[in-house]
């Protein structure tokens, strides 16, 4: 068995604020200020964030432009939002990993000082952090209009003149079904999100398409992580192929076998099934109606699990996507009412291209409606269906968005634990939080997965 002393305190490297001022190098070195520190990922969150706990006692000999000596950085600096931020942490691991954000491209921010307790002796307040990406995008709008492949528009989102200008890595798997829209004033990151849920990967995860060039099941993700922003795939995230980065253990103290690559010092179960909630989603089974105003008709689309998804996706899990019982899968428990976007943006590069492209099918829909939205619909509430948060030592390898094999006892009277084959196997890191204090360093993982039963990884 293996001793895991990675929760030993990690180390903050730097810790650097400027003054809000362009082209100012006036800045204070927080390291002597910061008692706890915690860095933050999701899948459900657009940007990355940082927050730190601050305490001021008179920490620094910094003088003001008048020669006085600085004692409270709030007021003195002054840190008012928007103050860039260098920093830099490593975990305890044998082989440390470090996120570093000291450059100008990656610079973290002041966004907000919160719970602030001033005193004669100390003062003691929360700075929350954010990334230049998250402030420019509410002061960016998308007005133009966008044609075709939405993976080549989200790009162009991203990165074009006059926009959000992202200059970080972008990841994104490319999509098929064309979808034209107009921006509409809307900031890019809501629009990404609901283009997010409009997608439709061309490869699926057997690596065939059909003859319309679509391959998985609909529904992406947009998120950042450490490695950059990333518009990816539900099916490509859970791809069979993508073997999970690390494998843990909860074995009740800090010993673990070698084949692990660590030990998990809690766990929590967030979520296990929850039916009445999964009924009232139409996880299993649901029904849009479609209204036609062109052709003033109703399209009905029942979608289940049983004829829609068995086999035709993968799942974290081992056992099948129709688990429940069979009762609850007959019959929509969700009905929902849409009505179909026709002859609006039809495609061309000028009017007279758009009008005869028009003609050729007046009645058709601009986009897939009936097929992608209630697969999206259904396969979000899926990947959520099983939800376990856990504790390990400090590993800041780990992303959101990556798979990682988790094992966990098995309820017996025996005294040699097995491991549990239903609760073990392959999830998916949901969201993270790094916790670094003088003490120890940490990783919280919020774990997801669609259903139970161990699949071992490929390795």
């Amino acid at each position: 068995m293996t001793q895991n002393s990675a929760a030993l305190a990690g180390k903050i490297d730097k810790f650097q604020i400027f003054k809000a001022k362009e082209g100012s190098n006036i800045s204070v070195d927080m390291l002597g200020a910061c008692v706890e520190l915690k860095y933050y990922e999701s899948v459900l969150s657009n940007t990355i964030s940082a927050s730190a706990i601050i305490v001021e006692t008179g920490f620094t000999d910094r003088t003001d432009e008048d020669g006085e000596l600085i004692r409270g950085i709030v007021d003195t600096l002054p840190v008012r939002g928007g103050e860039p931020v260098f920093l830099e942490f490593e975990d305890a691991q044998p082989e440390p990993n470090k996120l570093s954000f000291k450059t100008n491209d990656t610079a973290l921010y002041v966004n907000r000082l919160r719970g602030l307790d001033p005193g004669t002796q100390k003062d003691v307040y929360v700075i929350d952090l954010c990334t230049r990406e998250f402030l420019a995008n509410e002061q960016t709008r998308v007005k133009k209009r966008y044609d075709e492949k939405i993976s080549d528009n989200v790009r162009t989102i991203l990165t074009e003149q006059g926009g959000i200008q992202i200059k970080k890595n972008i990841n994104i798997d490319e999509t098929a079904i064309p979808y034209n829209f107009i921006g509409n004033q809307k900031k890019p990151f809501y629009l990404c999100t609901w283009l997010a849920s409009k997608s439709v990967p061309v490869i699926s995860i057997e690596g065939e398409s059909n003859v319309d060039g679509r391959g998985g099941a609909a529904g992406y993700f947009f998120f950042e992580n450490y490695e950059g922003f990333q518009f990816r795939s539900l099916d490509k995230l859970l791809d069979k192929k993508r073997d999970p980065v690390k494998k843990y253990i909860y074995t009740g103290n800090e010993s673990y076998p070698p084949e692990y690559n660590g030990h998990i010092t809690s766990v929590s179960m967030d979520r296990d099934i929850d039916l009445q909630q999964n009924l009232a989603l139409g996880t299993y089974a649901n029904r849009s109606i479609f209204f036609n105003y062109a052709s003033m008709e109703y399209l009905g689309r029942d979608y289940n699990i049983v004829d829609n998804q068995k086999d035709k996706i993968v799942n974290a899990g081992e056992h099948d996507i129709a688990w429940v019982a069979p009762a609850f899968r007959e019959g929509p428990s969700r009905l929902m009412n849409h009505i179909l976007d026709v002859g609006t943006l039809p495609s061309g590069n000028t009017a007279k291209e758009q009008l005869e492209n028009r003609k050729e099918n007046p009645t058709k829909p601009t986009w897939d409606a009936a097929d992608t939205m209630v697969q999206s619909i259904m396969r979000y509430n899926q990947l959520f269906t099983i939800k376990i948060n856990i504790m390990i030592p400090g590993d800041f390898s780990l992303k959101a968005g990556d798979l990682i094999h988790c094992e966990f006892p098995l309820l017996t009277t025996d005294t040699n634990k097995e491991v549990n084959p239903e609760s073990g196997g392959i999830y998916m890191i949901a969201s993270l939080c790094h916790r670094i204090t003088p003490e120890n360093t940490y990783t919280s993982l919020s774990l997801v997965r669609d259903t139970k039963g161990r699949k071992s990884p490929s390795n």
